[in-house]
């Protein structure tokens, strides 16, 4: 069994990702935890609803759009933050920068709490709410801290690694389900999820790019670095389910190939720049701001390098504005094993230099992603001074919706320049049905003033906004005033009431941090009842409960409450436990565990610091202490401490006063570790005011596409050669996704009749879709006799075996031929004392046993030989050619080898060796052994299979 449905970005123009995967047993795994950037809680409602359900979580990409929300969640779902999260290292690097640079730029991600979950803890402030106006109290931020340890939670993975995740505590076994990632190509580490359990194998594929580009290989699905043969990687072909985006698949693109594209956007800002104008690119600030850094730092390092000095890149700067500009490279430099193979060789050659003393005069003795010509801002004040200075540049500035970062920023200031132009490199989804963010304005603008009727706007071209006026909302945060206080302080007492009540027979579900050990062993439960499979669902069950009576009611009655009223009720002392059953027979006490690893108990290092460690190591930061320790009451001091650390400040003074004076010479980037005085930042309990001004655009605007996504060309090249047996679109907006989905439903069942047609799913938000595989399983038990004489042969690392056996019905008195009674062996069983058996624990699996000698020659002589196993051309072609044969590739899918001798594969897999077996003289080199050793190879790349 496989359910899958959407729970966000289903027929919608909104970005945001969030998936549901179902299999059986109840096992239940949530692919992305996406974001839009309105950050409404109501979007995730659905993934609170199902947190108790849910076995492990998956994660795409380093976007907004696929794990926008994790820390959100985390923070305020009860359960969350104990359930297994997989993902590449690059995800969750970037992620972390991604999500600290969102939460620092915009008040509105630590999202605003719903009214109606304000009338519900606050009954004594309700009448502040009928007022009808919205407080839009903001809940608590997460802080640096608490981003990293969410993310340092999540499991990595390697490409192409299969792997079998551990579920979470309230999760039902997941019985050997393996999981594995493959490169997406649209992010660094983006991943393309294979899931394999039992008969089902499902490919979640949302947001890949098969086309090579500077930073990132194309996506695997023709091989590792994307530009493989012409059959699909063996472990993504043929499976049950696809799962695929149609995101921007009816866009127009004029420039398809990556150089063309290339070109266009140097052009438009060649001609910019000529005339004295601004470029602004805004881009995410940990995916596809990559690639365009990339880019750019390579086209001037080009026309710096020339001696041609009318060039006009030469007289302009290039700046990365992002709050976590210089984390995300100093990540992205200790991750070049994922990128494309020329960025690895480029930092090799640059290691290479650097040993020999070589120094290129371009780039210095730095590799990829060490800048010379794109300058970093990570302060709000040094982006001010950047765009006060009246001089060409180009900035290149997060986020691309326009609504937060430093992009919001520039176009304010940059809008009313006639010269200045905005480049958008992505179409920007819709906040909502009624609702538009400015870059999808903006993007709206361009595409109906540049599009034919009917038609999308073709890329590459410019349009004139000439004073369009343009809804900006203007976005800050001021403290909280009058009612408001108490409001939120009964808000914050429900929600630890309901954190309680979720740990009451769960405590082993909200242990702390510092006990949760990353090790497939101590996820295991130590209670005997706790691993059946009824214990599984009594769990499930008491956590469903427990999140719907938290969520519905603040106070509840004695009744429900139960034994636990003896720990949440004051003043209660006994509870009568008369006619009581399950819980309510026991003391809600719940003995903490114990963690250990292969070497004994787990210890924690910083428990056990001295204090005059704590202040120089990085274990403090872990126990999310900040105050100094030496001004704390009851701590002692040293004499020498004071003098100490008045030179320490004047020397660190000194330091820095010498280094921005270096950076106001050298223009080089500012300081990540020097931390900014933001005046608008309010510490403590916080509302947001959202008031609404408009912005007169008079600059250009331009669209090319830096998005890095397939196209509908691609799918439907693709889509015929995986061959799923059932296919999901999903992620695209509605018009664009009925529309693919017709064209591949009419593909793909061109010349199939009914009843083997390839259904084709569009489901919208919410819709269960039953994908499940058409097969029929059956399950028997092998005697020993069988098993002895099975005989497996290896067929690229699976075992296969081919039995012949009699089927028997399972029963107490049926034993493998080979321990048939004998006399001993029965009065061994009649003197053993009788063992009573259970009517429930009959096993009624039938038993597969050898077959009688004397039927043994009948069956013999029905069972055939056959051969198992795939052979690839491309592998046969490098065979041949390391064994000194010439081979290549010539027509339609035709190998020949030393032009004798031709190998084709037919539609239905089999293999067609045409080739003449003639005599001559060189018995090594005629026709005839050409043609026998090709055989020999094909042979040897499959399995001649006997019956047993």
């Amino acid at each position: 069994m496989f359910n899958f449905t959407p729970l966000l970005g289903a027929h919608s123009s909104s970005p945001a990702s969030q998936s549901l995967l179902e299999f059986d047993g109840g096992i239940q795994i949530l692919i992305d935890v996406g974001w839009d950037e309105s950050f409404e809680s109501e979007k995730l409602k659905e993934i609170e609803k199902h947190v108790p359900t849910l076995s492990f979580i998956l994660l795409t990409h380093a976007t907004t759009a696929h794990l926008g929300a994790y820390i959100h969640c985390c923070k305020n779902f009860p359960l969350f933050a104990r359930i297994p999260v997989y993902a590449t290292t690059p995800v969750i690097s970037l992620g972390r920068t991604l999500l600290q640079d969102l939460y620092e730029s915009t008040p509105l991600a630590s999202s605003i709490i719903p009214t109606d979950a304000l009338s519900e803890s606050a009954y004594s402030f309700s009448s502040a709410l009928q007022g009808g106006k919205k407080p839009n109290i903001l809940l608590q931020a997460p802080t640096t801290q608490e981003i990293a340890e969410h993310f340092a939670r999540i499991k990595p993975l390697k490409y192409s690694q299969p792997h079998q995740p551990r579920s979470s505590p309230h999760s039902p076994p997941l019985n050997d389900l393996t999981i594995t990632a493959y490169p997406a190509g649209h992010t660094l580490g983006g991943a393309i999820w294979h899931i394999q359990h039992g008969m089902e194998s499902v490919v979640y594929a949302v947001d890949w790019n098969q086309a090579r580009e500077h930073v990132l290989a194309g996506a695997a699905w023709l091989g590792a670095s994307g530009n493989g043969g012409s059959e699909v990687l063996e472990q993504l072909r043929r499976p049950t389910a696809l799962i695929c985006s149609s995101k921007g698949t009816h866009l127009v693109k004029v420039a398809t190939s990556v150089s063309k594209r290339d070109e266009a956007l140097l052009d438009m800002i060649r001609n910019t720049v000529a005339n004295g104008g601004s470029v602004l690119i805004p881009s995410d600030s940990s995916a596809r701001i990559l690639e365009l850094a990339y880019f750019l730092e390579e086209a001037w390092q080009r026309e710096t390098s020339t001696s041609d000095s009318s060039s006009p890149l030469k007289s302009a700067k290039v700046y990365l504005a992002s709050r976590t500009g210089g984390a995300t490279m100093r990540y992205v430099r200790s991750m070049l094993e994922w990128m494309e193979e020329g960025i690895a060789k480029e930092a090799t050659k640059a290691t290479t230099a650097d040993q020999d003393g070589r120094k290129d005069d371009n780039r210095g003795t730095g590799g990829p992603f060490d800048f010379k010509h794109i300058t970093l801002l990570e302060r709000k004040a040094g982006v001010a001074r950047m765009l006060g200075a009246a001089e060409p540049r180009v900035i290149l500035a997060s986020d691309a919706t326009l609504e937060w970062g430093f992009s919001k920023d520039a176009i304010r200031s940059l809008a009313s320049d006639e010269k200045s132009l905005l480049i958008l490199t992505e179409r920007v989804g819709q906040l909502g049905t009624q609702k538009k963010g400015l870059g999808r304005y903006l993007w709206d603008l361009w595409n109906h003033r540049n599009a034919s009727p009917g038609q999308d706007a073709p890329s590459s071209t410019i349009v004139d906004a000439s004073g369009e006026q343009v809804p900006i909302p203007s976005i800050r945060a001021v403290p909280l005033e009058g009612d408001e206080v108490p409001l939120y302080q009964q808000f914050l007492a429900s929600q630890r009431q309901r954190q309680t009540t979720m740990g009451g027979d769960n405590a082993t579900v909200l242990e702390t941090s510092a006990d949760v050990v990353d090790d497939d062993r101590s996820s295991r439960f130590t209670d005997s009842t706790e691993g059946t499979e009824d214990g599984m669902q009594g769990r499930l069950l008491n956590a469903t409960a427990d999140l719907l009576r938290a969520q519905n009611k603040v106070n509840m009655t004695e009744e429900e409450m139960g034994v636990n009223i003896l720990i949440h009720r004051k003043g209660v002392y006994d509870y009568d436990m008369q006619g009581k059953k399950g819980k309510d027979t026991m003391f809600p006490f719940q003995a903490k565990k114990r963690r250990a690893d292969i070497f004994g108990d787990l210890i924690r290092p910083e428990d056990f610091a001295r204090a005059e460690e704590e202040d120089n190591t990085a274990g403090e930061a872990l126990r999310g202490d900040g105050t100094n320790k030496e001004n704390a009451i009851g701590q002692k001091r040293r004499w020498d401490d004071l003098i100490n650390n008045a030179d320490k400040s004047k020397a660190n003074a000194n330091q820095k006063r010498q280094k921005d004076k270096d950076a106001q010479q050298d223009g080089e980037a500012e300081s990540d570790s020097e931390p900014e005085d933001d005046p608008d930042k309010v510490e403590g309990p916080s509302k947001v005011i959202i008031e609404s001004e408009t912005l007169q655009v008079r600059c250009r605007i331009a669209f090319v596409d830096f998005s890095g996504l397939h196209d509908r060309r691609t799918i439907q090249q693709l889509i015929p050669l995986i061959r799923p047996r059932k296919l999901i679109f999903v992620g695209g907006e509605e018009g664009e996704t009925l529309e693919l989905a017709e064209i591949s439903r009419m593909a793909l069942n061109a010349n199939t009749d009914s009843a083997s047609a390839i259904d084709v799913f569009t489901p919208t938000v919410g819709m269960m879709i039953d994908a499940s595989v058409d097969t029929n399983a059956w399950t028997v038990k092998l005697s020993r006799s069988m098993v002895q004489n099975l005989r497996w042969q290896n067929v690229r690392g699976m075992g296969v075996v081919a039995i012949t056996g009699r089927l028997a019905a399972a029963s107490l008195d049926a034993e493998p031929l080979e321990e048939a009674d004998t006399p001993a062996k029965k009065k061994a069983r009649l003197d053993a004392p009788a063992i009573p058996v259970s009517s429930n624990k009959t096993d009624d699996t039938p038993v597969l046993d050898v077959v009688p000698p004397n039927m043994a020659t009948a069956v013999r002589s029905v069972a055939q030989p056959f051969h198992v196993g795939d052979l690839r051309l491309a592998d046969l072609r490098k065979l041949m050619n390391a064994n000194g044969m010439q081979a290549e590739f010539r027509g339609e899918g035709v190998l020949v080898i030393n032009g004798t001798v031709a190998v084709r594969k037919t539609a239905t897999g089999q293999i067609e060796v045409d080739g003449g077996a003639y005599g001559n003289v060189d018995q090594r080199n005629n026709d005839a052994a050409t043609f026998y050793r090709v055989k020999r190879q094909i042979y040897d790349g499959l399995a001649v299979v006997a019956g047993n």
